[in-house]
């Protein structure tokens, strides 16, 4: 790779987020730290309000772009990039990627949702206006293409083959590397962990039922780490119910600090999955890099990562928990083999995004 150029001549990279939470972040703090070699401008929202972010980010933004013109706008999938470049003519010609961590046509719609067609269509038009597009996995990326063929196919006037195949002419999958967490020194054999969000599209109904379902057998010694974040204005009435019937197993329960986090998912035997929706899963493979056996959904991004014996049929909680129950009795299967999701292993096509060459002025 060229040697790093003067600061004066990098080219320029506007990495534009509009919704800011753990995993976005994670992300795009890696990207900018993982390429010193080009001048990052970040444009970043903070991740609530979901509709207002996805659908009035080029109002937030409105007054606050950078003068500069750059050589690339790389922006996520909840950035409305045609309005933007709309909005903008200096940036019309400006080269656009867009990175896909998920997708308006495979994410359940809570019950306290009507419908999702404006930030579908804001997907869609922002990948309509970008020259490459980037998907965190497979599933991500057949549910988002096979999601617009499905839509406009009932639309007049719309060409739904013809742009399904533009779009795929134009994506590819690149996950984003994980980071490993070292496997404590002392492991925990009974310790289940929960490293997920206490919402909708993750399920934790179905966690709580199994977990309250395997206490019933005696034999079986385990406890819970329950991370992840909860709203404490408006507790998971699966978070109130592992409190109440299963108090006694309960090792932690709270968002942990970085440390503590990293040392609870290292001492972990088992990492548990219920979820509706899930592109890539990085925090069950950061759980699996530690050590934790994964058990999983045989659904979403996950027959990507993880052989049969980790996966029960999705939904069914009496299936996981006789796989659980079997696990403790019996034996652990083999940790899967994670590597193609380390950075040692996709290092390298990220850092051929960026070679110098492509965005020298």
């Amino acid at each position: 790779m060229p040697a790093a150029p003067s600061h004066k001549d990098k080219p320029e990279i506007w990495l534009m987020s509009a919704y800011r939470t753990d995993s976005h972040a994670r992300w795009a703090d890696w990207l900018v730290d993982a390429h010193p070699h080009i001048t990052w401008k970040r444009l970043e929202l903070s991740g609530r309000r979901f509709r207002w972010r996805i659908r009035g980010n080029p109002i937030s933004w409105l007054n606050r772009l950078p003068a500069s013109t750059p050589n690339l706008i790389f922006a996520t999938s909840m950035v409305d990039l045609a309005t933007i470049k709309g909005l903008h003519p200096r940036l019309a010609h400006v080269p656009a990627w867009y990175y896909f961590h998920e997708n308006q046509f495979a994410y359940p719609l809570s019950e306290h949702q009507l419908n999702r067609i404006d930030p579908q269509m804001v997907q869609l038009y922002g990948a309509l206006a970008s020259g490459r597009l980037f998907f965190n996995s497979e599933f991500n990326r057949s549910t988002f293409l096979d999601g617009v063929f499905d839509l406009l196919r009932t639309k007049p006037q719309a060409d739904s083959m013809g742009i399904r195949m533009q779009l795929e002419a134009k994506s590819e999958v690149l996950p984003i590397p994980i980071r490993p967490i070292p496997p404590a020194a002392q492991k925990d054999p009974g310790l289940i962990l929960w490293n997920h969000r206490w919402e909708y599209d993750k399920a934790p109904e179905l966690f709580a039922e199994a977990m309250v379902r395997l206490a019933k057998f005696p034999d079986i010694d385990f406890r819970l780490a329950l991370l992840g974040d909860r709203s404490s204005a408006f507790p998971s009435p699966a978070l109130l119910r592992l409190r109440e019937e299963l108090p006694e197993r309960i090792l932690l329960d709270g968002r942990a600090d970085s440390e503590t986090y990293r040392n609870i998912v290292g001492r972990s035997t088992v990492v548990v999955s219920t979820a509706l929706h899930e592109f890539q899963g990085l925090a069950m493979l950061e759980a699996v890099s530690a050590g934790a056996h994964p058990l999983v959904p045989d659904d979403l991004c996950y027959p990507e990562q993880y052989p049969e014996a980790n996966r029960y049929p999705a939904g069914d909680t009496r299936e996981l928990t006789e796989r659980l129950k079997e696990w403790f009795r019996r034996g652990f299967p083999p940790l899967p083999d994670i590597s193609a999701w380390s950075s040692e292993s996709l290092g390298e096509q990220w850092r051929n995004l960026f070679d110098y060459e492509t965005f020298s002025p």
